[in-house]
């Protein structure tokens, strides 16, 4: 990997880790769903009057819109706002692999690699060791969203794999403006329109900063280099640096936020890095970028 790219690789995981943090700063002052249709709204408007048609049939932008953006979201800032803490949620969510996996078998009928039914058994240890902690300070109820975001996670991928999308940046544009509205109304269903509006009339410099964060960096910029690197190398080679995502965002939560980290959410921590490793990493370079992998790495 050239210098370059190799900077603008870590860039993107320095991006998505540190995203976590911004999202607890967001939720600080905005609801949940409404935190996040604002931020898809922003990541799709102006960009989708300027990019141009996704380019894959409707039917797949539609169903990682809802997919990934309404539901994996979603439920990942609703538990956040009940208390998951940002670095955890940066390495739970990470349990995506398993769920991308499975469905690969069960949809895909892809043949599992041996490394790869390692590496999910090694993760499932690593999830369990969360669970079982008594330390942890986050709501099981609110854990287990984040582990069901995971899975819908799973499901956007592999969507994903069959759209094949030949430009990230603009069908991440387009699933995101899929996302709005349903987020919208379930937001005004459930966090009532007396609250969205007091939050809109409240918001501060910070959630505006979250807002454009969430948008511009993680979203637009965020895909966009990411797409851009799987153009110019193989998988094997940009996939493993999704591997440093949950890191930075266990670190940045600590540095950011006071999140300490208990000697069994360590362990636990290297457990389900190790299990990630075992199911993207290949001896060999698969023959074409996976288109999974777009959607497969970002918070």
């Amino acid at each position: 990997m050239k210098p370059r790219d190799l900077l603008l690789a870590l860039a993107v995981v320095v991006v998505w880790g540190i995203n976590f943090v911004v999202i607890e700063v967001g939720l600080e002052g905005m609801p949940p769903l409404l935190l996040s249709a604002l931020r898809f709204f922003f990541a799709a408007v102006p960009a989708i009057f300027l990019l141009g048609k996704p380019r894959v049939a409707w039917r797949y932008v539609a169903g990682v819109g809802l997919a990934l953006g309404v539901a994996k979201f979603g439920l990942l800032f609703i538990a956040m706002d009940h208390g998951v803490p940002a670095g955890l949620s940066s390495l739970v969510l990470q349990s995506q692999v398993i769920f991308t996996v499975l469905f690969a078998i069960a949809v895909l009928r892809e043949r599992p690699r041996r490394a790869q039914i390692i590496g999910i058994v090694i993760a499932c240890v690593g999830i369990l060791l969360i669970v079982l902690d008594r330390k942890l300070s986050a709501p099981l109820a609110a854990l287990a969203l984040v582990i069901v975001a995971a899975g819908f996670w799973g499901v956007a991928n592999t969507i994903t794999r069959y759209a094949k999308p030949p430009d990230t940046l603009r069908f991440m544009v387009w699933v995101s403006a899929v996302a709005v509205v349903p987020l919208l109304i379930l937001s005004l269903l459930t966090e009532g329109p007396q609250e969205d509006v007091d939050a809109i009339r409240a918001i501060d410099l910070s959630g505006i900063g979250a807002i454009a964060y969430l948008a511009f960096a993680a979203t637009l910029f965020g895909f966009g280099v990411w797409g851009y690197l799987l153009r110019q190398y193989d998988a094997s080679t940009v996939a493993p640096f999704s591997l440093l995502v949950p890191v930075v965002g266990m670190s940045a939560a600590w540095v950011l936020r006071g999140e300490a980290v208990g000697l069994q959410q360590a362990i636990a921590a290297a457990l389900v890095i190790g299990g990630m490793a075992c199911t993207i990493i290949r001896r060999r370079a698969p023959r074409t970028t996976e288109p999974g992998e777009l959607v497969k790495s970002a918070a």
